[in-house]
């Protein structure tokens, strides 16, 4: 691989190679990495670290009375931090400080999102995304809670449920298309969990920022969709993993049962990129990052540890093994 591999995991932060894995940073459940103008960011339980020698030694963490889930840049060289409780920030100076927006935790939908186990947690805003050519364009999407955006930098908030689902995991803008958006949802709702059929989880697809939203998963299975990713390269091929529930795990019986599928039409039909040795999968997929070296390919880690380099004619090749479970993966 050009760059180096990174993986964040339940444990910290890992650099990948094939001679083994060096560990980086000690911390619980690395949810996101991001490089943003040379700093690279682990979202993390708790707090949010920065490293600027691409991963190799981290900062003292930023944001530590929340579980950071995601960090996103928008054109204006701000950035914003999703975290749970469900509350947003934003930075001016690259993350060194941190400011609340507080319109967004005080909207009055939030007082009831919330993740639907006993007892109940408190909502996640898990998935944020800024458009690119309008930098007060931002959504934010809530485990459970729905989609909030806003078109003035957050000052006012709309929230919206797609197709009556307000169990929101991950969502990408697509990289050309101006007014187009994917996520992915689960079985979560207010009051406990939907019915396993179809149109109760999946992929959703907008084509008009985010105010309408349609199914984009028919005839899929398993349903419950939650890694996603977007290849900034044509055919901008949407790749998402999915399982039949939240807790599916490869300790199952016959294990996690996980597909991994593209698309290469905007969602509207999906290939396997399973090979016979993943179809289904026994482990179950968390982390999912476009392959940088080759357009269609994306990097996988499992429940088990594992790192998959998949490419686009669904060839996999290992390149890490023996790591806690891998919540996402970065190459710098």
């Amino acid at each position: 691989m050009n760059g180096q591999l990174l993986a964040g995991t339940t444990k910290g932060v890992f650099i990948v190679d094939g001679a083994g894995s060096q560990q980086t940073l000690e911390a619980r459940h690395v949810r996101d990495l991001t490089m943003v103008g040379g700093r690279l960011f682990a979202a993390a339980t708790p707090g949010l670290f920065a490293s600027d020698d691409g991963g190799r030694t981290w900062s003292v963490p930023q944001l530590t009375d929340y579980d950071v889930w995601q960090v996103r840049a928008a054109s204006n060289s701000l950035l914003y931090a999703s975290t749970e409780p469900a509350h947003l920030f934003r930075s001016d100076d690259l993350g060194e400080t941190w400011t609340e927006i507080e319109s967004f935790a005080n909207l009055p939908e939030a007082a009831a999102w919330c993740v639907p186990v006993e007892p109940p947690m408190p909502g996640r805003a898990r998935a944020l995304a800024i458009d690119e050519d309008d930098p007060d364009r931002i959504w934010v999407g809530v485990e459970v809670g729905g989609v909030a955006r806003t078109t003035d930098g957050g000052q006012t908030w709309t929230v919206d449920l797609p197709g009556g689902n307000p169990d929101l995991h991950m969502m990408f803008p697509h990289p050309a298309e101006a007014g187009v958006l994917f996520i992915t949802t689960g079985y979560g709702r207010f009051d406990g969990i939907a019915e396993e059929i179809e149109g109760n989880a999946g992929v959703f697809r907008s084509d008009d920022y985010g105010r309408t939203w349609e199914y984009a998963w028919k005839g899929i299975t398993p349903r419950y969709s939650r890694p996603m990713c977007i290849d900034r390269r044509s055919p901008y091929s949407v790749t998402v993993a999915s399982a039949p529930t939240a807790f599916s795990h490869y300790r199952d019986d016959g294990g996690a049962g996980a597909a991994l599928y593209r698309s290469d039409d905007q969602s509207r039909s999906w290939r396997s990129l399973c090979d016979p040795a993943h179809s289904p999968s026994h482990a179950n997929f968390h982390g999912l990052t476009v392959d940088p070296d080759n357009t269609g390919g994306v990097l996988v880690g499992t429940d088990t540890g594992e790192v998959w380099r998949v490419s686009d004619d669904a060839q996999w090749t290992a390149l890490g093994s023996d790591l806690p479970l891998v919540w996402s993966l970065t190459a710098v």
